[in-house]
């Protein structure tokens, strides 16, 4: 019996994925790691410049790639970047819906376009994407792999981002429902929940500091790449290309972390505990309930490190 080589059941040769928002930041990140393993990669962006630049990498270091500049959202794009990965490469293996814009408010300061925008990009683009990659690799019937990037917002809530937050919630439930769905036809599907600096996290007053300093070059203090698993979008990558791969098989419906040098498993929703009462509940008695006890196990909003050092 022969033995793979080590890391061969991540190796990606033979394989082809597509990557929105991959211009620049994480998702460029997620198309050089990618590439990097092996893949044929075709990179989707709505600025034309970046899409070129990460496919003309890819291609200058030995890869594949080819640029797609389209705005995630509609069927018709999602159609277009599966088309062209079977059409330039010859089959769709991997799809990472990362493309999503922001328009942070605070809720009374919320429009409807800020709302609409955000939702279309980060929630309705990856159903689409979702959908159509979903209907190739089921023809292709080999399995496949859809990849949904979340985000701590989702999973905690975020003050002044409702679209996002709810966006991202969103995504987790979607791959839950797809990793049933698609289960028989052996597509897997998860959520990646990447903590990184970016420009996205150089708006948060605590890390702006630290997101300059990493621009100017300097290493990212051990401190934020643990406690705040706060690394450069090149350490995430790494999940990516693992769920990507063979590797990772049986692994779906999860949604995992990755930031610096943090991994992180999330937890599933799950009954706290029930209660019942004879013939139905009154508004006193449901008040009886929650002062007796049920206030104890009560979950407040956040993530639990914020809540322990408040």
């Amino acid at each position: 019996m022969s033995v793979a080589p080590a890391g061969a059941a991540t190796r990606l040769d033979g394989q082809v994925a597509v990557v929105t928002g991959a211009g620049r930041s994480l998702g460029r990140a997620y198309a050089l790691a990618l590439a990097e393993a092996g893949a044929a990669v075709v990179v989707n962006d709505l600025d034309r410049s970046t899409a070129d630049a990460t496919a003309a990498q890819i291609r200058a270091s030995g890869g594949r790639a080819v640029a797609v500049v389209a705005a995630v959202g509609s069927a018709a794009t999602a159609q277009e970047l599966v088309d062209t990965a079977v059409g330039d490469f010859g089959r769709l293996d991997v799809m990472v819906a990362n493309a999503g814009a922001l328009r942070d408010r605070v809720l009374w300061k919320m429009s409807d376009d800020d709302f609409d925008l955000v939702i279309s990009s980060h929630l309705r683009g990856a159903f689409t994407c979702g959908r159509a990659a979903s209907v190739a690799m089921r023809e292709q019937g080999e399995g496949g792999r859809i990849i949904l990037i979340g985000s701590p917002a989702g999973q905690f809530g975020s003050f002044g981002q409702t679209n996002y937050a709810a966006a991202k919630a969103g995504l987790v439930a979607m791959a839950r429902t797809w990793s049933l769905e698609l289960a028989r036809a052996n597509i897997t599907v998860n959520t990646v929940i990447p903590t990184a600096l970016s420009p996205m996290t150089a708006t948060i007053p605590a890390y702006a500091q630290v997101y300059e300093d990493f621009l100017q070059g300097r290493p990212i203090p051990a401190a934020y790449r643990r406690e705040h698993a706060l690394g450069s979008p090149e350490d995430v990558a790494p999940l990516v290309v693992w769920l990507a791969s063979q590797a990772s098989a049986g692994v779906t419906g999860q949604a995992i972390g990755l930031g610096g040098d943090r991994l992180t498993l999330y937890s599933h929703p799950d009954v706290l505990r029930t209660l019942d009462h004879d013939g139905g509940w009154s508004p006193e008695a449901i008040d009886g309930a929650w002062h007796g006890g049920l206030d104890r196990q009560a979950q407040p909003s956040g993530p639990r490190s914020a809540r322990e050092k408040a």
